[in-house]
């Protein structure tokens, strides 16, 4: 019975680290869709918040779910970080570059790494931490040498940085309320939450805004469904299965893949230099999964083994 729990286990977290990949390369359309469209940073976030609140409950009911007070209450906090999150991060990307917004944003998974750690006492090879390091260097090669757009500004890069802080925030409230909460309720009352926070900030701070263009609602519903829905609901899921330091390294993949999809979509240079930087950051991920597999492969015969004898 044990050795079927512990099998179980083992295949759950296999399957949990390909929906955290899956999450990855939906992520990576967002700053693509918000970059393409003409609505400023935060008046963006606000249409897509409430867009993302409106497919969640469509979910929900579709599902046989329902969202309680109880519920509302209990991952509120969650959607106050979410909506602060993408507000900086939405508004970063209209006043710099991609690439100065993904390397620093990249930041993020390595302080998720440390404090998971520290904190939760996960358990990281000392191997593993070597390659953690080199997949943040492979994504500030990328970064250094996309950085020629004359699109650049501090200000931006400011704006970047300050969401490291409520990106990790609101990775680990999510890590910490996913043990108690179902993925679709949970993601229901972040878009509710982020929605009701940001409403008032974009018309206080941004002014009234226009209606939105259909080109503008298409990469809104696009950064809500793909980025946003299924994303968010893959890496929420996930957290059971994952440990926080892997997945936040697979997620620092995500700005490989955004440079690459600007480059192609948005005409955005991508040197040599940038080419060889992503394949650094591929190869370092991968290894540690490569390694993290033999790990549960060894761990698989050991039981076996035991079980023969």
């Amino acid at each position: 019975m044990l050795d079927r729990a512990t099998r179980t286990a083992r295949s759950a977290r296999r399957l949990g680290i390909v929906a955290v990949w899956a999450a990855t390369f939906a992520w990576a359309w967002g700053y693509i869709l918000v970059k393409w469209s003409s609505l400023d940073g935060l008046h963006f976030a606000m249409f897509r918040l409430w867009t993302g609140a409106v497919i969640s409950c469509i979910v929900l009911v579709g599902t046989g779910r329902r969202l309680s007070r109880e519920a509302f209450r209990a991952c509120a906090l969650g959607g106050v970080f979410f909506a602060a999150d993408i507000g900086l991060g939405f508004t970063a990307i209209k006043h710099t570059t991609i690439a100065d917004v993904a390397v620093i944003g990249a930041l993020a998974p390595v302080a998720i790494a440390i404090i998971s750690a520290r904190r939760l006492h996960e358990h990281i090879e000392g191997r593993d931490w070597v390659l953690v390091g080199i997949s943040f260097v492979g994504v500030a090669v990328v970064a250094i040498a996309s950085s020629g757009v004359p699109s650049w500004s501090p200000f931006g890069d400011l704006l970047a940085a300050c969401g490291i802080a409520t990106w990790s925030a609101y990775w680990f409230f999510s890590r910490h309320v996913r043990e108690r909460a179902d993925p679709i309720v949970y993601f229901a009352c972040v878009m509710l939450a982020a929605a009701l926070v940001m409403t008032p900030t974009a018309f206080l701070l941004a002014g009234i805004p226009s209606w939105p263009s259909s080109r503008d609602w298409f990469a809104i519903a696009g950064v809500a469904l793909v980025p946003g829905f299924v994303g968010h609901t893959l890496v929420i899921w996930s957290h059971r299965h994952v440990e926080s330091w892997l997945s936040a390294l697979i997620t620092q993949c995500t700005p490989v893949i955004t440079v690459t999809l600007a480059w192609v979509l948005l005409g955005e240079t991508l040197p040599p230099l940038a080419i060889v930087g992503g394949a650094i950051v591929i190869v370092a991920t991968g290894l540690v999964l490569v390694a993290a597999a033999r790990r549960d492969g060894r761990a698989d015969l050991d039981e076996a083994a035991e079980r023969v004898s």
